[in-house]
């Protein structure tokens, strides 16, 4: 039986989304940075499940975008900006791995985050198709 090597999957969307020019200036990390109040433009990138179909190695990560913003409409700017660049991981390949697909599972909807009062907030989530090596 040969090892699986997982990739992070959170570190391949962060790695893939924070040094796109229409992200230029937003925070894009897979933990909030210290001092955040949920007013800085933001994407915090976080696996929420998934699963691994053995016989095809492949990985089928659930990942969640929460995305801030100082107010509503810069908030849903930025998660526009986020969700059309992920789609552009098709074809990528992260150590070793590659990303055959990309599929919304659900889109940007606005949902207050109750910890960060004066935050504005959109939350989606994407499944992953990874192939490992």
């Amino acid at each position: 039986m040969t090892a699986i090597s997982f990739p992070d999957v959170e570190r391949l969307v962060v790695d893939h989304l924070k040094n796109r020019a229409e992200l230029a200036g937003v925070i894009v990390d897979n933990r909030p940075p210290a001092g955040f109040n949920g007013t800085q433009k933001a994407v915090l990138v976080s696996r929420v499940g998934g699963a691994w179909v053995d016989d095809l190695r492949l990985d089928q990560p659930l990942v969640d975008l929460e995305v801030y913003g100082p107010d509503k409409t810069a908030a849903h700017g930025v998660a526009l900006a986020a969700r059309s660049a992920l789609f552009e991981a098709r074809g990528t390949s992260y150590g070793g791995a590659i990303v055959t697909d990309v599929v919304e599972a659900d889109g940007p909807r606005w949902l207050p985050d109750y910890n960060y009062p004066a935050s504005s907030r959109y939350l989606s989530t994407v499944r992953l198709f990874i192939h490992a090596n």
